[in-house]
């Protein structure tokens, strides 16, 4: 029986583009006093987005506070839903989540797990018809904006039986902007990449062997599944090494810049593109003492998927494992009783004699 993989090492940032972006600002924060901290907490306020805040965390009158130490409730472990949107132009501006992730985050034991969820992955809810994973936030931002992440979160956290704290949206656009504002990076593709999709305005031409690459080109890389013709698949685990190729060159570059004029660019950026639930005075605490929240230790999981069109279904002894380590690490226990093949689409491998 195939086990998850996973990866345990020292990391520089927490779990992909949202520690990528909590990275961003706590450089800015600390290479320039003055005008761009300013910006990087007015870069927060933009994250900590008030139309997507929930009712239990009503946005404080009082001033954020920009150095208070984080509180004995910032320690406690907590899970998040990190999701990229599809909102790229020529996307027709979806609002799907073309990337989701399950993590969990004890900042106690210094250690996160992270289970990423395939866009195709069939979700039946109780009552309601089957659909892909990446559904859900779109329809829930069209009937509610004001309510999007807050249902989408609980619709997940009863999935997988699993409370979710918060949710923290990425717009794939603004990671091309990123991109292409601090000159492109030098990557070496590790195979062919053709992938052509009208109805979303994909295209995704690219060669093997090292190259420099502009925002556009750099997105397709780390979104790149399989060709049309369903040759050259790449696997969860792959597309998992090329965000990290990506976020360690991008965190390199952005230590290199100088002068206000391009850091204020990035953070403007990051500003328009990042979104969250976060209440803002946490998210402020959690910038400013970075070192006592980021994990020395992560762990990706990777769940078999079996494709039959038009979903994707889990290994359901796989998720069963990988569900055991996101549950420990914030000191819970999965148990038999949480029956999840009931509304997620999994299959069973035959049994080896």
């Amino acid at each position: 029986m195939a086990r998850p993989k996973k990866k345990k090492s020292v990391v520089r940032k927490v779990v992909l583009s949202f520690i990528g972006v909590i990275g961003v600002l706590i450089i800015a924060a600390g290479v320039y006093a003055g005008v761009l901290h300013q910006k990087a907490m007015s870069a927060v306020h933009k994250i900590a987005a008030a139309e997507y805040q929930s009712s239990q965390h009503e946005p404080s009158e009082r001033p954020v506070p920009q150095t208070e130490n984080v509180s004995e409730d910032d320690l406690k472990p907590k899970t998040f839903l990190l999701t990229g949107i599809d909102n790229r132009e020529g996307s027709g501006g979806t609002m799907n989540t073309d990337v989701m992730m399950l993590v969990t985050l004890n900042p106690e034991t210094k250690s996160a797990s992270l289970l990423s969820i395939p866009r195709d992955l069939k979700i039946t809810l109780e009552g309601q018809s089957s659909h892909k994973a990446n559904y859900y936030f779109a329809h829930n931002y069209i009937k509610d904006k004001s309510t999007a992440m807050e249902e989408t979160k609980k619709q997940f956290g009863d999935l997988f039986h699993l409370p979710i704290d918060y949710m923290v949206m990425i717009n794939f656009d603004g990671f091309r902007q990123a991109i292409d504002a601090v000159g492109g990076l030098d990557i070496d593709v590790d195979m062919d990449m053709r992938y052509q999709d009208t109805a979303d305005g994909t295209d995704i031409n690219l060669t093997k062997g090292p190259q420099h690459l502009d925002g556009k080109q750099t997105l397709d890389f780390v979104r790149y599944r399989k060709s049309n013709d369903g040759s050259s698949p790449s696997s969860d685990f792959d597309r998992n090494k090329r965000q990290q190729i990506v976020l360690n060159q991008m965190l390199d570059k952005l230590t290199s810049l100088n002068g206000i004029s391009q850091w204020g660019h990035i953070l403007d950026i990051i500003g328009d593109n990042v979104k969250t639930d976060i209440p803002e005075d946490s998210l402020t605490r959690w910038i400013m003492n970075f070192r006592k929240m980021k994990p020395d230790t992560t762990s990706l999981l990777t769940v078999e998927g079996d494709w039959k069109s038009p979903f994707v279904y889990w290994n359901e002894e796989d998720l069963k494992q990988a569900m055991e380590t996101l549950y420990s690490n914030i000191g819970l226990q999965y148990n038999g009783k949480h029956n999840l093949g009931e509304h997620l689409g999994l299959y069973s491998k035959p049994s080896q004699k």
